[in-house]
């Protein structure tokens, strides 16, 4: 099984069960100005969600799909390839505007749910290659250039990603869990014995040092899941990626989030990815095992690395 070395991060927002700040994309996207550069109001740009084949559905199917700022999208296409776009306030999405955005929770949100919102239904009608949260082209020409300079690559990919969905695996440890799980029976001392005088402040200590015990045997035992995770699906995943762990809301699984990975594995064997993996921690206090997806192969819009692990 092929292993993709990368720093993207997938997150989640809000209460749907979406991934939406994606992605493991090249771009090389224009920049369009320095924070001392000022945009001219009213301007616009190309802002580029996903790139596809040409003349495949997404040519139909994008001008039924509203983009970011309740624009029409369009494909714009250069030999092949095809790419998904919509035009964006330049001021808006500069860096300077971006930043502003990436500061504001809310506003960011609502754009990745808008850039999520349209991959997936573009990836509901055929193959597309996720790209990055705010890829900004000057204008649709630099969007053929980009499909030109890159267009062996691109086509490589999507035939390699054919078929293929991205399913993520999230193992959590939750302590307090494993310190509320039955303790073993110790026998309590004889009444009247000399024991039993000290029996409260022995039994506080017991408490402490188990609640010490449970904290890093969790952490053990999540470990110990999640390196079984791999050779679990080693035989119906083509790649696999190993993402930053979730912290904060971002993690939205019981206890602390250890290990976030995507696989990517073909669409007719997600039901046998799901079985392999029922049961894995079920008779482990204190650790989960979440699955997440179908989705898009955010993860995998990038080749994998040559030489990458198998």
């Amino acid at each position: 099984m092929n292993t993709v070395n990368t720093d993207a991060q997938i997150t989640e927002a809000g209460t749907t069960p979406t991934e939406v700040d994606a992605t493991a994309t090249q771009t090389g996207a224009t920049r369009l100005a320095r924070p001392d550069t000022p945009t001219d109001p009213g301007t616009t740009v190309s802002y580029v969600y996903a790139l596809s084949r040409a003349g495949t559905a997404l040519d139909t199917r994008a001008p039924q799909l509203t983009g970011l700022d309740n624009g029409p999208l369009r494909t714009v296409t250069c030999g092949e390839l095809s790419a998904l776009v919509s035009s964006v306030p330049a001021d808006a999405y500069s860096e300077e505007g971006m930043r502003a955005r990436l500061e504001d929770l809310s506003e960011l949100e609502a754009v990745a749910r808008t850039h999520h919102a349209v991959i997936e239904a573009a990836y509901a009608t055929t193959t597309v290659l996720p790209m990055r949260l705010a890829t900004v082209y000057l204008d649709d020409a630099r969007v053929r250039s980009m499909l030109h300079e890159r267009r062996a690559d691109f086509g490589e990919l999507l035939t390699w990603l054919q078929g293929h969905v991205e399913l993520g695996v999230k193992v959590y440890a939750d302590p307090r869990e494993a310190a509320a799980a039955p303790p073993a029976p110790t026998p309590a001392p004889a009444r009247g014995s000399a024991s039993a005088s000290v029996g409260s402040g022995r039994a506080y200590l017991q408490q402490r040092r188990a609640q010490r015990r449970h904290h890093r045997d969790a952490y053990r035992a999540a470990g110990a899941v999640a390196g079984a995770v791999p050779d679990r699906v080693s035989a119906l995943a083509r790649a696999r990626v190993a993402h930053r762990p979730q912290q904060g809301d971002l993690a939205s699984g019981p206890g602390e989030n250890i290990s976030n990975e995507a696989y990517l594995v073909p669409a007719e064997r997600t039901g046998q990815f799901h079985q392999a993996l029922t049961g894995l921690a079920d008779d482990v206090p204190g650790v989960h095992v979440e699955i997440t997806g179908p989705w898009a192969p955010y993860s995998f819009a990038t080749p994998p690395t040559a030489g990458a692990g198998t």
